[in-house]
């Protein structure tokens, strides 16, 4: 069976690691997967770093797309993608998410009679605003195999009339998460390098669009960064986008007050969230590794696709208000019960393979 994966961006390249490492050690001689890369994070520190650490694959194609509004990179994509899968005659496509690059090559398989598979289907956050949204309603429905994460992402797509196909795996970042939490605390020393001490400390991250392109939102969630750093440490891994809105928007002198990164390395990132005393992101991969690890999150956006984390208390919805963020993170109380295991055994990746072989 040859699989033709496409990526794009820094939760992509993660969860391929997961698969990429079961194709290498389970099912050798079975499955061969070439990779393309189309470019969309580019820069060493949200591509290259990511290959090297988590070994995955060099791609075979490298399409070097990125920039531009949202059409024209999705087109430029498009058209990339598919000559290559014209030239490799793939037997399946296999697609991550919900970026450009995920809608790019759910096109273009589709299009090619391809069978195509979405890992991380059914996820939704049922705000059309985002063009996240738009990526994975569009994918999930060319996809002709879906690997839900939870009973949630099966019951989203039942609610479309999408049930063929569809498969409750459990999520490929559990598979991740499981095989280097210990790896991250053993191979990084990102605390002390920082001078952070543990469970002293915030973690934040900001990259989407619906906050960085707004320059009120952005204001409100700058202003609670900086009014935290008075009590905690905040550390703020920088996203290249954000960093260059932030200046765009005359909010760059807020970054003083922060332990500013550039972009991390997953092992640190990893060993980061591990040792957080909270963590505010509006990201929904950092949110799933926040409930992995045990770590309270504060979500600053108005929805979330992962809202089984909600539901138990691990994570609150504050918007990009600056007073509602500062009250969910000041008065935030641990949830009594452990973590449920929500997303799978661990094994995500495996079921996935098995199911397309």
């Amino acid at each position: 069976m040859k699989i033709v994966t496409i990526i794009g961006a820094r939760p992509q390249f993660i969860k391929a690691a997961a698969l990429s490492r079961a194709i290498k050690d389970r099912f050798a001689g079975r499955v061969e997967e070439i990779l393309i890369h189309t470019g969309q994070h580019h820069d060493d520190n949200m591509s290259k770093v990511f290959f090297d650490e988590l070994d995955i694959p060099d791609p075979r194609h490298h399409l070097g797309i990125s920039g531009g509004r949202h059409g024209e990179m999705t087109g430029r994509m498009l058209g990339a993608i598919e000559a290559k899968l014209i030239e490799e005659k793939p037997d399946w496509v296999l697609i991550y998410g919900d970026t450009n690059s995920t809608l790019a090559g759910a096109l273009a398989a589709v299009k090619l009679h391809i069978p195509l598979a979405h890992v991380e289907a059914g996820l939704r956050s049922f705000n059309m605003r985002m063009p996240e949204e738009v990526n994975r309603i569009v994918s999930d429905r060319f996809s002709t195999l879906l690997f839900c994460p939870t009973a949630t992402a099966v019951v989203n797509l039942a609610a479309e009339g999408i049930t063929k196909g569809v498969h409750n795996v459990g999520d490929v970042m559990y598979d991740v998460a499981l095989f280097y939490k210990t790896l991250a605390r053993q191979q990084t020393n990102i605390l002390a390098r920082l001078g952070l001490e543990e469970g002293r400390y915030l973690l934040a991250t900001c990259h989407r669009a619906e906050n960085t392109d707004d320059p009120q939102r952005l204001s409100q969630i700058m202003q609670v960064m900086v009014e935290l750093a008075r009590d905690f440490p905040v550390v703020f891994p920088l996203h290249p986008r954000t960093r260059d809105l932030l200046v765009t928007h005359g909010l760059s002198d807020k970054l003083a007050s922060l332990k500013v990164t550039l972009p991390l390395p997953f092992l640190d990132m990893v060993a980061l969230e591990q040792s957080a005393h909270l963590i505010l992101t509006d990201s929904g991969g950092v949110q799933k590794e926040a409930y992995f690890f045990g770590v309270p999150c504060v979500t600053m956006r108005d929805e979330t696709e992962w809202i089984e984390t909600v539901s138990l208390g691990w994570n609150k919805i504050a918007g990009a208000d600056k007073n509602k963020i500062l009250a969910a993170v000041r008065n935030f109380v641990r949830p009594a019960v452990a973590q449920e295991t929500l997303y799978g055994t661990g094994d995500a990746s495996g079921a996935i393979i098995q199911a397309m072989l």
